[in-house]
């Protein structure tokens, strides 16, 4: 079965070929993309269409690639021994298995997310390049070699925030998702919002472009903050006149905060419409 998409993700032509290319080649697929393209939501779907169990990793910054194989805890097996407990005799009580266990363990094959990992340190991608190659793993506590029952399709995400070992990147096959083109964000918000008239669609989207395309914005809107700021103004009932007066002396759109989320980038729309202002004098 290949992916092709599902009725809540609209997969471009070269993203989908790229998700059947990597289960294929049976080689993680690495997302790169900017925040709020629907990298996340990607792995969601491969595994609902694939029919699939998915397993999700959240990394953080203080997230260690140990911490995805399995966790020894010495100090409650040093407790229960102090407390006399019998279960101190079976080192196994105090290994917990971490996502990549769970996913090697598994009956059936799973999808795998391992969501952002550019927020890890630079070690944790070069960490895991052996259990990635080989799908197993050795347990020093318990002496056993853990290998994966059925190779998990695996999705790494990354928001092109920091530089990742080349010797990880020669493991994967990789994707950029580029920022969806009009027509593209068309279809994104018919499926989210197919109630919404097709009126406030299109001048939303024009002020939207509009407003990721103003140079030293510090954080341009991203697809998922347009369909948030769609569904505040269908709320709010925001009439499509509003959105269709292009000012360009009132530059800040109606529920702003919606699209911008820091203070230096409503100011520059506001120092912006400030020099309109003076120049139509």
């Amino acid at each position: 079965m290949k992916f092709q998409g599902t009725e809540r993700y609209i997969a471009t032509d070269d993203l989908r070929m790229a998700v059947n290319a990597a289960v294929a080649l049976e080689r993680p697929l690495l997302i790169k993309g900017e925040p709020g393209t629907g990298k996340t939501m990607l792995a969601e779907e491969v595994a609902l269409a694939l029919g699939k169990r998915l397993i999700q990793w959240h990394i953080k910054s203080t997230t260690k690639a140990q911490q995805g194989l399995y966790e020894y805890d010495a100090v409650s097996r040093l407790r229960d021994s102090q407390l006399g407990d019998g279960k101190v005799h079976d080192i196994a009580n105090y290994i917990k298995k971490g996502k990549l266990w769970e996913a090697f363990d598994s009956e059936e094959q799973v999808v795998l997310l391992i969501d952002e990992v550019d927020k890890a340190d630079i070690e944790f991608p070069n960490d895991l390049l052996v259990e990635l190659d080989r799908m197993e793993f050795f347990v020093y506590e318990t002496c056993e070699t853990i290998k994966a029952k059925h190779r998990p399709i695996i999705i790494i995400t990354s928001n092109n925030e920091k530089e990742l070992p080349d010797a990880f990147l020669r493991r994967c096959f990789f994707h950029f998702i580029t920022f969806p083109d009009r027509d593209t964000m068309r279809e994104i918000v018919d499926v989210h919002h197919p109630n919404i008239t097709q009126e406030l669609v299109q001048e939303a989207l024009e002020v939207f472009f509009d407003v990721r395309a103003i140079p030293g914005l510090k954080k341009k809107p991203s697809t998922s903050e347009l369909i948030d700021w769609l569904k505040l103004l269908m709320a709010d009932d925001i009439p499509d006149e509003i959105l269709k007066e292009r000012d360009h002396t009132k530059a800040i759109p109606p529920l702003y905060g919606a699209l911008l989320k820091n203070e230096q980038d409503v100011h520059l729309l506001e120092r912006l419409a400030f020099m309109h202002r003076r120049e139509s004098r």
